[in-house]
């Protein structure tokens, strides 16, 4: 584990509002979170409710304004740093006497710390002068947790103005957010999710905070979200090529995580892990030279000292066990815990009544969705106000949401100017088109079903930090959408800050009694479902799709095998717990080779198909084809 931070874990990016002032909430205790900031509307608000909560006066910056998007991200991250200092600062005015956020802050800390070693030295003093240097000692090494932001790298929406026209690249919504955090004052990271955008990381190159200074330190950093080590190598180098150094690769469960899910190809969490600790020297060493070459080229400062590069992993971590398995094992640098923390009310905004469905929620409401206009997987939830009012919608014969934000327009199958797949508009036309070609019966409903599906989530995911602080909503709409990822099932009731991090470390446990898998065999079923899903889905495969089958069985066969010879490495567990392991690793094997991937002569006259989205997130479109 990286000695840079305090904290082995960090609190990921949850959907546009949950995590959206997790920094306020956490940061002074030492936490790293990460802020969504891809809904400027909704940061206004944040800024006006945290202005008025501390006493600040809010000039407001109205959408009329000129580079209205990146000032008013710019202004609340500023605000959200000046808040966090002023907590910092007022902790350490306090005394180590009482049960206080001091007290909460040192108590919190890993046993495997050194800070927190000397804090409990500290309590068994009685008193006199090396109490009193001891603690001075202790205010000294108190520091804030980062505030990272977060964006969705192809979710990047040109913008026009007042006339219609369309404005320069540099203010559609990935730039426009990344030039608000490039202009803050945080000395933070960026985390791209999401895939590569071209035009944003050539974007990157204008802001000198993302290059070494003379000290060789970087005052913003980049940090890419990954689904495995191909990925991260190839969108490394780009950066590298352009003198970017890339300050961690921050690697995803594809499906055992929350909001969208990104599939490998079925390889396995645990063996992506292994690539990364087997190649990570070889990694650092290609990317630093390629850094180097570009800044001596372009005149900037090189790295004279190799920077720090982290690997860290999230998706479906459950226990400490598994949490320790990871950073001792495969030498990670920190973990993400994501779900979880919707159920602690002090880290997270979940408005009370999603709160309390999610407490009491059973496995099967955690649910895998085609529910995103991005035409992504999407973990949702069955119980959610969202869902309830997407249905009501549905049963009144008028499917679809009216569309404010447009974050996620990007349809001109039937309009030159993009509309969002979940708008009312687009789902109108769409079923007036499957009317108009004669489509009826059970293939009718079946399409219009994929069609109704998609839901807003640019409001969904926003509006419970609203409910929850009670500040006017958003065109009134007060439907709640959230995408917790399946390892919340094994979490029942609202904890507080403490217990949750106590949780992680070992010092307590809140799982519910619910029998819960290892982590890996858990993401291991949910590839196993995925796949059964698609084969069952495609009516006539055809080589190119048996191809991506076998290989995808073959990767989750091959991920089996690696469990196996690494479970006598997870040393935390019991003999029994192993030798279960190992069972359901059989278990799956059978399930696997019982999929047939022969080709199945099905192909009717008439067939209603979805084309899936395409590797720029574009949103699929359905058409009609005669076969």
């Amino acid at each position: 584990m990286s000695n840079t931070s305090l904290h082995s874990f960090h609190i990921p990016v949850l959907g546009l509002c949950y995590s959206i002032d997790t920094p306020v909430k956490v940061a002074r205790f030492g936490i790293a979170s990460v802020i969504s900031i891809m809904d400027d509307e909704l940061i206004e608000k944040m800024r006006q409710f945290h202005c008025e909560q501390t006493g600040r006066i809010f000039k407001p910056i109205t959408k009329n304004e000129n580079d209205c998007r990146a000032r008013r991200i710019t202004a609340y991250l500023n605000l959200v740093q000046k808040i966090v200092t002023d907590q910092v600062a007022e902790m350490r005015s306090l005394s180590f006497d009482e049960n206080n956020e001091l007290a909460k802050y040192f108590e919190m800390l890993p046993q495997t710390s050194a800070v927190k070693n000397r804090y409990d030295v500290m309590k068994q003093l009685f008193g006199g002068n090396e109490k009193a240097t001891l603690q001075q000692l202790l205010k000294a090494t108190i520091k804030a947790g980062a505030i990272d932001v977060n964006i969705m790298a192809k979710v990047d929406k040109d913008n026009y103005n007042s006339g219609g026209e369309i404005l320069a690249a540099e203010y559609s919504d990935a730039l426009s957010a990344l030039r608000g955090f490039a202009n803050s004052n945080l000395e933070a990271a960026v985390v791209f999710s999401a895939g590569y955008n071209p035009r944003l990381y050539s974007y990157i190159e204008n802001f000198k905070d993302f290059y070494p200074d003379k000290k060789n330190q970087l005052k913003k950093k980049i940090i890419l979200k990954v689904s495995d080590y191909r990925s991260a190598l190839i969108q490394g180098k780009i950066l590298a090529k352009k003198g970017l150094w890339v300050s961690e690769f921050r690697i995803e469960s594809g499906l055992n995580c929350g909001g969208h899910a990104f599939a490998t190809d079925g390889l396995l969490l645990g063996v992506i892990f292994e690539e990364f600790k087997s190649k990570r020297q070889e990694l650092v060493t290609e990317l630093l030279a390629l850094c180097n070459k570009a800044n001596i080229e372009k005149g900037n400062n090189e790295f004279t000292v190799t920077p720090q590069l982290k690997i860290t992993g999230q998706g479906g971590i459950g226990t400490s066990n598994e949490n320790h398995f990871l950073l001792e094992h495969y030498e990670l640098d920190g973990t993400g815990w994501g779900s979880p923390f919707l159920l602690v009310p002090e880290a997270t905004n979940v408005d009370e009544q999603t709160l309390n469905k999610l407490a009491t929620a059973k496995k099967e409401d955690y649910y895998m969705s085609h529910a995103s206009p991005l035409g992504i997987p999407f973990n949702n939830f069955r119980n959610s106000s969202g869902e309830f009012l997407k249905q009501e919608r549905i049963d009144k014969q008028k499917p679809g949401s009216p569309c404010y934000k447009k974050l996620l327009a990007a349809d001109t199958e039937f309009t030159s100017t993009p509309i969002c797949t979940a708008s009312r508009q687009y789902q109108e036309l769409k079923i007036k088109q499957l009317k108009d070609k004669g489509l009826s019966g059970e293939l009718f409903k079946t399409a219009c079903k994929e069609i109704t599906e998609k839901e807003c989530l640019c409001e969904g995911l926003g509006s419970a930090v609203l409910l929850k602080d009670d500040i006017t909503l958003s065109h009134k709409l007060s439907a709640v959408t959230i995408c917790p990822g399946h390892n919340l099932a094994y979490f029942s009731g609202i904890f507080s800050l403490t217990d949750m991090v106590d949780h992680i470390y070992g010092r307590k446990n809140i799982l519910n009694s619910s029998s819960r898998s290892h982590m890996f065999i858990n993401e291991l079923n949910l590839y196993v479902d995925y796949l059964r899903n698609k084969i069952e889905k495609t009516l006539d495969i055809n080589p190119k799709e048996l191809k991506y089958f076998q290989g995808f069985k073959n990767n989750l066969l091959k991920g089996i095998e690696y469990y196996k010879n690494i479970i006598p490495n997870i040393k935390r567990e019991t003999s029994q717990y192993l030798a279960a392991m190992n069972i359901e690793l059989e278990k799956t094997v059978v399930v696997l080779n019982q999929l047939k991937l022969e080709c199945l002569p099905v192909t009717p006259v008439v067939q209603f198909q979805h084309e899936q989205a395409d590797g720029n997130l574009n949103p699929g479109k359905y058409f009609l084809t005669n076969k």
